[in-house]
């Protein structure tokens, strides 16, 4: 078993992770055969840790389990861990005792908001499966799946993360950047920026996305590359009220770039938007750029990539107290700097550590990034970014929930701090709004044209 307060660092990994040029080749059958037996069948480690501190992965529940009244799709989801106590509480005096399983970006927080910061860890869970359309698809994918675009692309793949069994970065970056989603999501998502001094600035949006490399229709030969729809209406505030932009994402951004459309009321006319990508401000007061929605997302090609290994570590997990219906934004957003720990949940959990480095004569507002991908989602849950001098500037956290609806985790609230100004963005945020619809709207790819951009604007 390995140790518990090191970064695993496996030598056919390592070596493969910093070759040059990325591996292309697919994983063995015999390779792949280790899906379901000691690795689970989305590519994590079956066993728990040496002392219990993380279970071994169970995978009982699919969908809501027995003890949870689900209505199904666009009704909350119940809590199946409501009566649970943290275990303990780490907090800036007794850090220290924790430090080897903190990212950088924790130990920052708790030295800025050493008097409010702390972080509540409850019991692990490995629970809960993914459908068996997912599973069968990771590891189809796992033989099949290939790197193309020098890593910035991925052929002959569908539905599920292309490599449970990351030999490299770019590998690893694909997989959180293609994890099984819901092949719909329709909701209305609150955006809140909190300054330093606790100013609050809202925006709200209607979310309408069709994932079609998540489609129960697709398959590796009819799909063409194209990963993603998406649809943004700005709702509130009332100066970009009906602000609309109209985005299109393909699996090789590099042979396919991603394409864009806005509408601005304004002057009643849709225009392409070439530069909605990469590091282009979004959202509430412009804080974070297009490529961190889900702490990273979208085309790779400005960055080198290298897989760092697997680690231990707290990280935000089961986070179902976020969605209450009766939990206000005040109360949520009470504390500057960062949301009411009160609601968060942290558990200890296996992570992968992808690093992410500036090319040579490549433009970001980011110089470095380091994420930490949970290993049984593959969904980023934690990222800390560097500016171009190499200083910590913001630390993001993505929370998850398994979604009962869509039988496989979602990323749910993001928080996005920017440590130097002291200020943080919280994104995705349901609070007073209705749940929102997975896989149950019926609009489809037709709904995402250019014509009907024209239309809903009028």
């Amino acid at each position: 078993m390995q140790p518990n307060n090191t970064i695993t660092l496996l030598a056919g990994v390592l070596a493969a992770a910093l070759a040059s040029t990325p591996v292309m080749a697919k994983v063995s059958p015999e390779e792949a055969a280790r899906l379901g037996k000691d690795l689970t069948p989305m590519g994590a480690e079956m066993a728990g840790n040496a002392d219990g501190s993380i279970p071994a992965w169970s995978g009982k529940w699919l969908g809501a389990p027995p003890h949870v009244n689900y209505a199904g799709s666009g009704t909350a989801y119940g809590d199946p861990y409501a009566g649970e106590k943290p275990l303990f509480v780490i907090t800036a005096d007794n850090m220290a005792q924790y430090a080897d399983k903190l990212s950088d970006g924790q130990k920052a927080l708790f030295k800025r908001y050493a008097g409010t910061f702390r972080i509540p860890v409850y019991a692990s869970h490995r629970d809960f499966r993914y459908s068996d359309r997912v599973q069968q698809r990771t590891l189809a994918n796992a033989t099949s799946a290939e790197l193309v675009s020098d890593g910035n692309g991925v052929v002959n793949a569908i539905g599920a993360s292309p490599f449970p069994i990351p030999k490299n970065g770019y590998e690893l970056m694909w997989n959180l950047n293609l994890p099984a989603r819901a092949w719909k999501e329709d909701a209305i998502y609150t955006m809140a920026l909190t300054l330093s001094n606790g100013t609050r600035s809202l925006e709200s949006m209607d979310y309408k996305i069709l994932s079609v490399w998540d489609s129960p229709k697709e398959t590796v030969e009819s799909f063409g590359g194209q990963q993603a729809f998406a649809l943004v209406q700005t709702l509130e505030p009332t100066r970009k009220k009906g602000e609309i932009i109209l985005a299109h994402t393909f699996t090789d951004p590099i042979a396919s770039p991603s394409q864009s459309w806005q509408y601005l009321p304004g002057n009643r006319r849709v225009r392409r938007a070439p530069t909605v990508a990469y590091d282009t401000p979004f959202g509430a007061g412009g804080f974070r750029v297009m490529d961190e929605d889900r702490l990273f997302n979208g085309a790779p090609d400005r960055y080198d990539w290298k897989l760092v290994g697997k680690r231990e570590m707290y990280i935000p997990y089961n986070n179902y107290k976020l969605d209450d219906p009766n939990l206000s934004l005040d109360d949520l957003l009470a504390t500057n700097g960062h949301v009411n720990p009160e609601h968060m949940r942290y558990e200890l959990h296996r992570v992968w550590v992808l690093e992410a480095n500036l090319k040579p004569g490549k433009r970001h507002i980011y110089g470095k990034r380091v994420l930490y991908i949970d290993e049984d989602s593959w969904i980023a849950v934690m990222a800390d970014n560097y500016d171009g001098k190499g200083q910590l500037w913001r630390s993001n956290m993505q929370t998850t929930a398994y979604a009962y609806d869509l039988q496989g985790f979602q990323a749910r609230v993001a928080v996005f701090h920017d440590l130097i100004a002291g200020s943080y963005l919280t994104d995705r945020l349901l609070n007073g709004k209705p749940p929102a619809k997975l896989n149950s709207s019926d609009y489809e790819a037709d709904y995402f044209t250019v014509a009907n951009l024209r239309k809903l604007g009028k």
